[in-house]
């Protein structure tokens, strides 16, 4: 396995390191012509920081690669993009491309989506690789991690991440690093943004309910919240049109185990309207093609039960 070793804005890591909980990042590019292809799913993807530090801030595992809409970008990932404001998003950006872009965020950016990344602080920075281009200008670079000095940044990271007391989105796999070899300690968790790109590649850009495509209307939905236990995993997930989305959650509406889109009375009663929703009642819902990734029956039963209001 290789690892990829990214050039890293300081301000974009001080903005995140300084967040208490960060599921997922999005390590923009500020041109979306160039796909990024460098190392493949789920390999490391370390935070080196451009000069005067010189150092290794961080790292994650990447999962994908999109060119979106920047008002995409900011819509899936928020402040996980490295600003704290939209506004503030767009107008790095435009100062980078230099195009005379609108402030509305309609241009493409290239999004490479890193998962379960950790900050370090000062103190804890590793020191990049010993043959690192002193001069000239080097975005990123990749390494081999199983010896050499892509092992020994790995180990070390992984040493920093293991004994820090803060929060880390992964899976522990191992209680100790191993000190040699490709060291497999944790498997990274999706967070909410990551967790939107996979239900939608999975329903194939299509709600699953209207079979609506327009994607600015079509959000991934949760059948048990993540607030109450629900993990950000596809078979938790459904593609819906935002307002079915808005009644799934509140209730108005649900998918039975059996895949049937159900709308309850109660939309009637309290809004003396529907007609348009109680249309699609008794309706089967798509499902993706992979078996797997369907929506899990006890998790829609339990919306049936929980959160239906019949």
């Amino acid at each position: 396995m290789r690892g990829y070793f990214g050039l890293t804005d300081p301000d974009w890591y001080a903005y995140l390191a300084s967040q208490p909980r960060v599921d997922e990042v999005n390590f923009w590019q500020p041109h979306g012509e160039r796909a990024f292809r460098a190392i493949q799913t789920g390999a490391p993807f370390f935070f080196k920081l451009r000069a005067p530090h010189k150092a290794i801030a961080g790292f994650g595992f990447f999962q994908r690669f999109e060119s979106l809409p920047a008002w995409l970008a900011w819509e899936c990932f928020g402040p996980m993009n490295g600003a704290a404001r939209f506004e503030t998003f767009v107008d790095g950006l435009i100062k980078l491309r230099q195009k005379g872009d609108s402030d509305v965020g309609d241009f493409r950016i290239g999004c490479v989506m890193v998962a379960a990344p950790i900050f370090f602080q000062p103190e804890e920075w590793v020191s990049p690789p010993s043959d690192w281009a002193k001069t000239g200008i080097q975005q990123g670079k990749t390494y081999p991690l199983a010896a050499g000095e892509g092992e020994r940044v790995y180990r070390e990271c992984l040493e920093r991440a293991m004994r820090a007391h803060r929060y880390w989105n992964v899976e522990r796999v191992a209680d100790e690093a191993p000190r040699y070899g490709e060291p497999v300690l944790v498997r990274p968790r999706l967070g909410q943004g990551l967790f939107k790109f996979e239900v939608r590649d999975a329903y194939r850009k299509s709600c699953a309910v209207t079979r609506e495509h327009s994607e600015p209307v079509l959000e991934a939905a949760h059948i048990i919240p993540y607030s109450r236990g629900g993990a950000h995993r596809v078979d938790n997930g459904l593609l819906l049109r935002t307002d079915l989305h808005r009644l799934y959650d509140r209730g108005y509406v649900t998918v039975t185990p059996d895949h049937e889109f159900e709308v309850g009375d109660r939309l009637r009663r309290e809004f003396d309207n529907g007609r348009t929703y109680y249309a699609l009642s008794g309706s089967r819902i798509a499902v993706p093609e992979d078996p797997r990734l369907h929506p899990n029956r006890e998790h829609l039963d339990w919306h049936a039960r929980e959160v239906f209001r019949g």
